[in-house]
């Protein structure tokens, strides 16, 4: 276990020191510099097709490999890519497990019948709300979506009380959207579920309407609103705690979270999958109740600002009590089949033009 923590720790800082260098350095760092320290090789392999960027999930692959001597080989990119390559590779694939940053992909390959069945094991390892019901899919962390404003043009009272409200003519030029987005299109997809697709669809024709801004991702809107090129945007929580804790007091941006529960505020889980042709399942199963470990818990919290879903840890002190609305609460199902017309919505608005 102290090798496990003091892994984590140092990869993490040696991965933020090197920023801006070429990410393919890194890969073989935990080997490389621990190699005294680290597991013989066990003859086991796992191919990990990742949705989640390199920079924050690579430090936890490394410390698997030393650890338990397990050999890993990572495909990464997008995860809605991911999912539709999945999907064209079929039983084929060299997949043995996937990991989602949205649900969206998740859900989508569920209904293509690509998922294995993850062991009940692994699945208690975290509470109902966070596993799938028929065990295709497990959550390793939490990430709530926010409205990220500009502290020297506004404060929480001046702030709406739900994401609906970011149409009226106060905010009006103010608000950037990251249409292309996988979080975002997760979001907009539980929006067309919960609210309808007439209610969704008209919700970001107005925000269009009301001059929203188009911008490629999260951190691209958090670094703008930091800057004051933008007043606010909708995102996920911690690129803001990461652009603080690289700027300080020269980041002039906080989070706000919406009132009420509002679905503005939503939790999204990052989930983990077995693919039914992995011929891998036994390695499959130790990385992700690996992910679920405290000290990779505990990686992501105080790291990367998630929120930990697994192994009782806490959330870093200074994230905000989650709310009541979570991802767990929508059928993933119901987001697989929705995703791509959610995308088809956001394209026809014309928020990409913006």
């Amino acid at each position: 276990m102290k090798l496990r923590i003091l892994l984590l720790t140092l990869i993490s800082a040696l991965i933020l020191s090197s920023c801006g260098s070429d990410t393919r350095s890194l890969e073989g760092l935990a080997a490389d510099i621990y190699s005294d320290e680290c597991s013989s090789k066990n003859g086991r392999s796992v191919t990990i097709y990742s949705g989640r960027k390199e920079n924050l999930i690579l430090p936890v692959i490394e410390a698997f490999t030393c650890e338990t001597g397990t050999e890993v080989q990572v495909r990464w990119g997008a995860s809605t890519d991911l999912a539709l390559l999945l999907n064209e590779e079929g039983e084929k694939t060299q997949a043995d497990v996937f990991l989602s940053r949205s649900p969206g992909p998740v859900g989508y390959l569920e209904l293509k019948g690509l998922l294995g069945t993850i062991s009940s094991e692994t699945l208690e390892l975290v509470d109902q709300q966070n596993r799938a019901a028929d065990g295709t899919w497990v959550g390793f962390s939490g990430r709530r979506r926010v409205l990220v404003y500009n502290v020297d043009e506004y404060s929480p009272a001046d702030l709406p009380d739900s994401v609906f409200d970011l149409t009226s003519e106060e905010f009006k030029n103010k608000v950037a959207l990251p249409g292309t987005n996988g979080s975002f299109i997760d979001w907009f997809t539980i929006l067309m579920d919960q609210y309808g697709e007439d209610a969704a669809n008209e919700w970001i024709e107005n925000m269009v309407a009301n001059g929203a801004r188009y911008y490629p991702n999260n951190r691209s809107i958090v670094e703008a609103v930091g800057r004051g090129e933008i007043s606010m945007g909708l995102v996920n929580h911690y690129y803001n705690y990461q652009e603080k804790a690289a700027n300080g007091s020269e980041h002039r941006a906080e989070n706000f979270d919406f009132r009420n529960n509002d679905i503005g505020s939503l939790l999204i889980i990052t989930a983990a999958t077995i693919l039914e042709s992995s011929t891998n399942v036994e390695a499959a199963e130790d990385f992700l109740q690996y992910l679920l470990s405290s000290s990779v818990q505990e990686y992501f919290t105080n790291q990367t600002y998630e929120y930990p879903i697994a192994a009782g840890v806490s959330p870093n002190s200074a994230l905000p009590e989650l709310g009541t609305f979570g991802v767990g609460s929508v059928s993933f199902d119901e987001l697989g089949g929705g995703f791509e017309e959610a995308s088809r919505i956001i394209e026809a608005s014309g928020i990409l033009n913006e």
